[in-house]
């Protein structure tokens, strides 16, 4: 009784916190904001604060913004729902519920013990399993926390088996694998992170620039691969492990043991497998023929779950995590709200001086400026959906303003919001693998500071070389 009374005291401090940064945004912004823009701001804030602090479940917030941004009549109610109109909702509705029934075959699970059986032997190759897993999951299951999800029961089991010490590098480093793995899994698979769904609806809705799935790929897939390598080599040098605990031949065995109560390929994962393969082929011929991705995830739900030829049942599909669905719907309706009460336009303002505008004259500096500010703003504002469609309508608002392309900037921008390492709260990947209670928040500080020094330096190192011999930059 007396720890719900504290953790209700605790609730109720985090949501007045959250109601004192509404008042203060609202009176202290100067008087160029409009009545719209401020209380549009003032709402964000209260939103960025009670997500921070996680006093109450994220979907709640997301209601309770959606339901503040048509009280203060900040937009047009058609603009304040137009969130839950938009494909990208769609395509993350159809992308969880894809991931669900995948997870009702044995296909997954048969992927993850056949790698692990070949490479979990030896620590390094324990980890890269761990993260290689995740990046394979990433063209089939559109969302870093289902990826995460799916694998940590297996890491659980590897720490089992592998009697690995409370507190010791093993533990550490295999949960971290989770964690880190998860994050750039999302790298250069459009649909595989929702930041990256929202971006290339951002700038679609704001700034008339269409990225396919293929282009996404085609920008990102090198930074991807530096980051696999670099992040298994740095997190084995970050928890190193004695010569004797760096052989796992107990792993093999349970593998095998595993793989044996599956039994051989069944005709429900071939054809799993096979639409699987299909919309991933959608996906990537979109140029071709003009498909929002959404219409593949969606069709690909319908063939998982039609009698006969599916490999699912409907029901447990269509319970999905609305959580999730609020989520992405409303903060993409923040987002369009945002521009259109005037906020974003007016912050822009701010930031369009004559030395700013003429710095990010040249594409190159620009893209080191916003990685810059996109990784200081994502410490600020935990949450990644938030993140981008707070700051990508103000670096399209400002490329607009010193009339170079807003494509590069805002793609950037979205890109590196998802790099989140240092604090749980950064990413779901993080949440997951610390919800465990096998690594804490201070385990995160050194490994992360060193990933996120990785993910920028090789952001800027692609956009240097690769960006530019593609004509991107």
């Amino acid at each position: 009784m007396k720890s719900n009374s504290v953790e209700n005291a605790r609730t109720f401090l985090f949501i007045g916190i959250a109601i004192l940064g509404f008042l203060a945004v609202y009176f202290l912004l100067p008087n160029d904001f409009s009545y719209a823009a401020k209380v549009m701001t003032s709402i964000i804030t209260l939103g960025i604060i009670l997500w921070s602090l996680e006093s109450i479940p994220i979907g709640l917030t997301a209601l309770i913004i959606l339901l503040l941004m048509l009280l203060f009549d900040v937009a047009d109610t058609t603009v304040i729902f137009s969130g839950f109109a938009s494909p990208a909702t769609y395509l993350i509705v159809g992308g969880m519920m894809l991931a669900t029934a995948v997870n009702e075959t044995a296909l997954i699970k048969r992927m993850s013990y056949t790698i692990l059986k070949k490479w979990g032997g030896r620590s390094a190759g324990l980890l890269g399993s761990i993260i290689m897993i995740q990046q394979i999951q990433a063209f089939f299951i559109p969302s870093t926390a289902v990826r995460s999800a799916l694998i940590l029961p297996v890491s659980t089991m590897i720490i089992e088996t592998t009697h690995a010490e409370p507190g010791g590098n093993l533990r550490k480093m295999i949960m971290l694998g989770v964690a880190f793995g998860g994050v750039i899994s999302g790298t250069s698979v459009m649909t595989a992170a929702i930041g990256n769904i929202l971006t290339v609806e951002l700038l679609n809705r704001l700034a008339g620039i269409n990225i396919t799935y293929f282009q996404w790929f085609y920008y990102t897939f090198p930074i991807w691969l530096l980051l696999i390598p670099a992040i298994w080599f740095m997190l084995l040098k970050v928890f190193p492990l004695p010569e004797e605990q760096q052989y796992f031949p107990a792993i093999k065995d349970e593998m095998t043991k595993k793989l044996k109560e599956l039994g051989p390929v069944n005709a429900r994962e071939i054809r799993c497998l096979i639409i699987l393969l299909t919309i991933v082929i959608l996906w990537l011929t979109e140029p071709l023929h003009g498909l929002h991705p959404s219409i593949p995830a969606l069709a690909g739900v319908v063939l998982m779950t039609f009698p006969v030829i599916g490999v699912a049942s409907w029901e447990p599909v269509v319970r999905i995590n609305y959580n999730t669905v609020l989520l992405v719907s409303i903060t993409l309706s923040m987002g369009y709200t945002f521009v259109d009460s005037g906020a974003s336009t007016t912050i822009s303002q701010y930031l369009s001086v004559d030395w700013f505008l003429q710095l990010i004259q040249n594409p190159f500096p620009s893209v080191v400026i916003v990685i810059i500010l996109a990784q200081v703003f994502h410490k600020m504002i935990s949450n990644v959906a938030t993140a981008v469609v707070v700051l990508v309508p103000i670096v399209i608002s400002v490329a607009q303003n010193a009339g170079v392309d807003p494509l590069v900037m805002a793609f950037t921008t979205g890109l590196t919001c998802l790099f989140g390492f240092i604090l749980i709260v950064e990413s779901m990947p993080n949440l997951i693998a610390h919800s465990t209670g096998m690594v804490s928040q201070k385990d995160f500080l050194k490994p992360g500071l060193y990933a996120t020094v990785i993910s920028v330096s090789a952001t800027i190192f692609v956009a240097a070389t690769w960006w530019n011999w593609i004509g991107l930059i």
